[in-house]
């Protein structure tokens, strides 16, 4: 059975525990959520856009008890929290102010009939299974568009993010949002999977493991049902020049130690020209080392936990294994003592292809240099991946840099920046990164009957 509670992962103790779903609440949900799709799909689109706006409001309203509850659940810093909490609050504005724009009717090239129109239609309740990392972000990028389109939303959180799960809820009905709109389940694997096979379920959006993302396509693959996912990243970080590599060291460092590495878009295997290699790992190896681990509701700490022992205990293995088959680790990979979740930040160097850590996502503060000797060398090496979530060029000559881009094999190529998330912007991969798109109008598409009216005379 699937536990959901708060474990604080800076002080290892257990806060408060929640009931879950039994098995007689599944028909319940789903009974649920398939009547209120019936209402809500014919609500005016300013109507919901109108809650999604009243929703923002909300969020910005209760910016620091939302912050507060994610901080103590998994451990991220103050300061990033409430950061992620108005990126929340950003994407619910964005689709209340484009949403309407966005589902009007649009003409089509007649060709031959009297008319021929593309209509943007809701299908029906969806299932969204979200994961621990960014608990208001993930869930916002993927309920404000469906909600806005018409459709219905069940959302299973991860078991450690129960209290901001609930209270995301509540801020949603608060708004406006009619109660079996959107359902917030404490629910198993299994009771997912039966949701998933249920004939009403019409879509089930996934953000998370590779394991994860495989086991939800087979269920959704099974039962015709539409899949979205976003799952692992080993984003590659290219230096093509730079007339300031101690700067760019720092700023590729904390891009790296931002929510203490656990992001499936951060920049984790940094290719550097052999001019700049040594300054390079020498700036990220101060800039780690100088980072302060400690207490996430700290303002003066740089580096919080990671989201459980389990979770910090992966990553020092991964890091252990890498240098017993033979990289280089110049700084920290250990963990620190007491119950919380922290490891001091690594840089390792010397991977290969013949090494675990060359192939799989290292899910923490662990940074992977390499050195190039050409720009074709760089390129492959980032595409010698089995992920394709997304990739950054850093250079002076931004020709130059856009043209290394354009043949990274991602699905968001981003130059002198990396890892940028906004609402109009779309967000999803390729390869094992998972298929799909969210935010922006892309991901008001993802779960939508295109339908075509076309009118000929008789």
């Amino acid at each position: 059975m699937t536990t959901y509670a708060t474990v604080n992962p800076a002080t290892g103790r257990e806060e408060r525990r929640f009931p879950t779903l039994d098995d007689t609440g599944v028909e319940d949900v789903l009974s649920r959520s398939s009547a209120e799709y019936q209402r809500y799909r014919a609500t005016d689109p300013q109507q919901r856009a109108a809650i999604l706006a009243r929703t923002a409001d909300l969020y910005e309203q209760r910016a620091e008890e939302l912050a507060r509850s994610i901080t103590t659940e998994m451990g991220k810093r103050h300061k990033e929290a409430l950061g992620e909490v108005q990126l929340a609050a950003a994407i619910y504005r964005w689709y209340s102010e484009h949403g309407p724009d966005l589902l009007t009717t649009e003409q089509l090239d007649v060709q031959g009939a009297l008319e021929s129109v593309v209509q943007l239609e809701p299908v029906g309740p969806l299932v969204g299974v979200m994961p621990w990392n960014y608990p208001y972000y993930q869930v916002a990028r993927f309920a404000a568009p469906n909600l806005m389109l018409g459709n219905t939303v069940i959302l299973k959180h991860a078991g450690i993010c129960p209290a901001s799960a609930q209270l995301m809820e509540g801020l949603l009905h608060e708004a406006g949002l009619p109660a079996d709109a959107y359902i917030n389940v404490f629910a198993s694997t299994d009771q997912i999977a039966e949701m998933i096979a249920d004939p009403r379920i019409q879509g089930i959006s996934l953000t998370g493991s590779e394991r994860a993302g495989a086991s939800v396509a087979e269920t959704a693959g099974r039962n015709l049902t539409k899949a979205v996912l976003e799952l692992g990243g080993s984003d590659a970080f290219i230096v093509l020049d730079s007339d300031d590599i101690g700067a760019l060291a720092t700023t590729a460092a904390k891009a790296r130690l931002s929510n203490t590495g656990q992001a499936c878009n951060s920049p984790k295997r940094f290719i550097v020209p052999g001019e700049y290699y040594d300054d390079f790992v020498r700036g990220v190896t101060e800039t780690f080392e100088s980072a302060t681990v400690g207490d996430p509701a700290e303002p003066d700490t740089g580096v919080g936990p990671l989201s459980s022992t389990s979770a910090r205990d992966t990553v020092v293995e991964q890091v252990q294994r890498a240098v017993e088959q033979g990289a280089t680790l110049h700084t920290g990979g250990d963990p620190l003592p007491g119950d919380g979740a922290f490891m001091r930040p690594a840089v390792l160097t010397g991977v290969t292809p013949d090494m675990d850590a060359y192939r799989e996502e290292i899910f923490g503060p662990v940074a992977v240099v390499y050195r190039v000797d050409s720009v074709d060398e760089a390129v492959q090496l980032a595409n010698d991946s089995d992920f394709g979530l997304s990739g950054s060029v850093w250079g002076t000559d931004l020709d130059a840099a856009q043209e290394v881009a354009d043949r990274l094999e991602v699905g968001m190529a981003y130059v002198n920046e990396h890892g940028t998330t906004l609402p109009g912007l779309p967000f999803g991969g390729v390869k094992r990164s998972g298929f799909g798109r969210e935010l922006g109008k892309w991901g008001l598409g993802e779960f939508a009957n295109i339908r075509l009216r076309r009118t000929s005379k008789r």
